[in-house]
Parts: C-alpha cells; structure tokens; sequence
C-alpha cells in the first residue's frame, strides 16, 4: 500500500481530506473502491449513477474529485464529468472503465485534470492515478518549489 494517507488526527494544522465521489452503477465496483479511497484517507461519497451523482453534489460541499465508470445507464461517465466541471471548475475527473475505447470515440481526448485507469485496477494503481492527477506525484505530495 503506498504512504499517502490524509489525516485530520495525525495533525491538527493539517488540511481535511480529499471529498471524492464514486459513481459506478456495479455495486461490488463502488464499494471496492470506496474501501480503498478510505483506507488511504480520503473522504468519500457513492452514487450508483449520474442522476444520483448530481443529486447528491447538489446537496453536500463541493468534490474534489469524480471518478467515474464511463458506461452507465442514462447519464455516462464523460456526460457526467462535463457536468460536473462547469459546476466545479477544479473538480478533477478519473475516469474507471472497461470501455476505454468508448470513452475516446465519445469525449476523443481527455481535458486538463482528467485521467483514466483502466478496469480491473490493483489498490496501489488506483492510489496512484490518484495522487498523480490530486497532487502530480505518486507518494500524494505535493511537489517541492526549487529555488532555481
């Protein structure tokens, strides 16, 4: 398991966790990943779909992060972070999918602050999908200023 870990108790002066939504109409999917998002310290919230999704932003503070399956019923994963964005211009998006194919021929190329990974995704190359496009680096710090 990587290093990174988010934690109001380990410091008082430290920042508060990452809000990320998961949104994945297979239930085992939603769940596996949450357990792991928690696990290294991140806040989370679940919506099986992108109704569910929006409904649910609408009503808690604001996300971080979206990751996201791209095919779901109704509303599917790039339709959903398009959404998302012009709601929550420093949302960032992951994109979980088996589909990666579908997903190009939809969106055809991946704006700044989005990523995919595809499905099935081990703990530690979710962990670090996610700190590369949170934080740039894979240990979930943000990188150092040279003074150069």
């Amino acid at each position: 398991m990587l290093p990174f870990r988010h934690s109001a108790t380990a410091n008082p002066e430290a920042r508060p966790p990452v809000r990320v939504l998961i949104v994945d109409d297979e239930a085992e999917m939603r769940q596996y990943v949450d357990r792991i998002m928690r696990d290294a310290g991140y806040e989370t919230a679940l919506a099986a779909d992108g109704e569910q999704a929006i409904g649910l932003s609408s009503r808690e503070p604001p996300f971080e992060l979206l990751i996201t399956d791209e095919m779901m019923p109704r509303i599917p994963g790039h339709q959903l972070a398009r959404y998302m964005r012009e709601r929550y211009l420093d949302i960032k998006v992951l994109y979980l999918t088996g589909f990666r194919d579908v997903l190009f021929k939809e969106k055809g190329s991946l704006w700044a602050d989005e990523a995919f990974l595809d499905k099935p995704c081990t703990p530690d190359g979710l962990l670090e999908a996610v700190s590369l496009l949170m934080f740039g680096t894979v240990d979930g710090r943000k990188p150092e200023r040279s003074e150069s």
